[in-house]
């Protein structure tokens, strides 16, 4: 017991001290913090919804547009596949009825087109080895592709993972506080943003696919069809923001998946805002060729299927850049370059719940939370001192030094404390006292043996710390199921519950025994009070 190495002694002491610095930015306001030198370190906690107040939005994901997008790209692919050499002629490629199908011209090719098609919907869904997709020939020469359940089930999987990645990407782009954006089942995502009091820009954000598109005007068009929704062979119908149909090409000439950048700008004549876009080195390339061979012409720059103008060529683009200008306010420009930015969402979300947390409600359930913590203090605290005695003190001291831990560890780890969390953490605080009553007790019963203050002392920690550590782990299994199977309270609750364990047990175990072997090196009592 008293071979307690001054080393050790002074890595705990130090270490206990960082964990405390870093402890002092969860009590400061965030607008205090920001003031601080930037060479601060400023770890803190994040208050979640329901502490800090803000908005809810539960948004649902179409999937049959996974499902459909998951057919036209196949379609895209099959047409490209069977004009590779050796080419194979084939008929019109037909989307219906979930299947794509298509006619080989000379039936003889069967066999080679089912090896392109095997090498295109051969991939399998994860370690499954279930196919994507089932290739049928029907009467000797129609090829029938249809998509497998596990298929569709992975691209839906996909499709939402990244529609959340998306939305975190979007909503951090506002520059909101810590934003919590979680997949809830399969097809819906919840967006929490603390602080946040008016959720319309947010909606408008978060729900715009942002799908961009420059095709060029069909200028040969019959405008009075057009009106009308007519639209000529190799041209499409779309809707024009200011009113009234244009009639576009249905070859596009550049894709959002070719943007670099995208940035709220002002036009230098008039002054109003707009979208500067900047495109990578293909689309620089594709968009210059466009120009030189289309100069005059009109072209429609299209967002979510909507033309949102539609400008003359007047000269080549070589320079990979382009301008959107359309009517916007600056929120509107500024919303739609964060949108273009982020990437457009490979779905389409509509909002099914939303709600507001008046921050009022958030302070009130602080304070609650805050009496509680106190009164759940002072309440372990006494008990401890009144039963025994100076190692009461040091438990206390323990008790302490863990709420500042646990202060630190959410702070460094960036997390959110809901008002369950406050709960696992006035729970860790009555419990965190656990393992000091074992081992005290412990520690009476080898004195009651007749053991000596050091034997006593020595066998009291080392016995007790096998129950503790398996009574913990439990716990922690139990804490970090919750983790992985929970979400939004419950998994805020387990986390803070996590953190309290590993404290409780350092603070308990290790800190206390530092403290009991420092006062028994210096003293050498022959009896103690406990």
């Amino acid at each position: 017991m008293l071979d307690f190495p001054r080393w050790k002694i002074t890595t705990i002491l130090t270490g206990i001290a960082i964990m405390i610095a870093l402890s002092v930015p969860s009590f400061f306001p965030k607008s205090a913090r920001d003031h601080w030198p930037s060479w601060v370190p400023k770890p803190a906690i994040n208050l979640g919804l329901d502490l800090a107040g803000g908005s809810f939005l539960l948004f649902e994901a179409n999937t049959d547009d996974v499902r459909q997008a998951k057919l036209t790209q196949m379609q895209e692919q099959v047409r490209t596949e069977m004009r590779r050499d050796p080419k194979i002629d084939i008929g019109d490629i037909s989307v219906q009825g979930g299947k794509v199908s298509f006619m080989l011209r000379d039936p003889s090719k069967v066999d080679a087109a089912r090896e392109k098609l095997l090498a295109i919907t051969g991939t399998g869904v994860g370690t499954t080895g279930q196919r994507q997709w089932d290739v049928a020939v029907v009467n000797s020469s129609q090829f029938v592709l249809t998509p497998t359940e596990a298929g569709i089930t992975e691209a839906i999987d996909t499709a939402m993972s990244d529609a959340r990645e998306i939305i975190e990407t979007r909503i951090n782009a506002l520059g909101t506080v810590e934003p919590t954006v979680i997949r809830e089942g399969t097809n819906r995502i919840v967006v929490q943003v603390p602080g946040l009091q008016d959720p319309t820009a947010l909606k408008a954000l978060v729900g715009k696919t942002a799908k961009l598109e420059f095709r060029l005007v069909d200028t040969t068009a019959d405008q009075n069809a057009v009106q009308r929704g007519e639209a000529p062979a190799g041209s499409v119908i779309m809707p024009h923001q200011g009113g009234g149909n244009v009639a576009v090409q249905r070859q596009v000439m550049i894709t959002g998946d070719m943007l670099v950048d995208a940035k709220q700008t002002y036009d230098q004549q008039t002054g109003a805002p707009g979208v500067t876009l900047e495109l990578n080195g293909a689309g620089t390339k594709r968009f210059a060729k466009v120009t030189q061979e289309n100069s005059g012409k009109p072209f429609a720059i299209i967002i979510d299927g909507v033309v949102i103008s539609a400008p003359n060529i007047n000269e080549p683009i070589l320079g990979g850049s382009a301008v959107i200008n359309g009517g916007f306010t600056v929120d509107s420009a500024n919303q739609l370059a964060i949108a273009l930015r982020s990437g457009k969402l490979p779905v389409d979300l509509k909002v099914v719940q939303e709600s507001t947390v008046s921050p009022e409600l958030g302070a009130d359930s602080i304070r609650a939370g805050i009496t509680a913590s106190i009164i759940a203090i002072v309440a372990v605290i006494a008990f401890m001192i009144l039963t025994y005695g100076r190692f009461g003190i040091y438990a206390t001291l323990a008790v302490t030094i863990n709420v500042l831990i646990i202060l630190a560890v959410m702070g460094l780890i960036n997390a959110t404390l809901t008002l369950p969390g406050i709960a696992g953490f006035v729970l860790t605080i009555g419990t965190a006292v656990d393992a000091n009553v074992l081992i005290n007790e412990r520690i009476r019963e080898e004195r009651r043996r007749g053991r000596s203050v050091m034997q006593a002392v020595e066998l009291g920690y080392k016995e007790a710390s096998r129950t503790i550590f398996e009574a913990n782990v439990t716990h922690a299994i139990a804490g970090l199921i919750m983790v992985i199977l929970g979400s939004g309270p419950v998994r805020g609750f387990a986390i803070v519950l996590l953190i309290g364990i590993a404290t409780s047990v350092f603070t308990a175990v290790v800190f206390t025994r530092m403290l009991v072997t420092i006062w028994l090196r210096r003293n050498r009592p022959t009896e103690i009070n406990i």
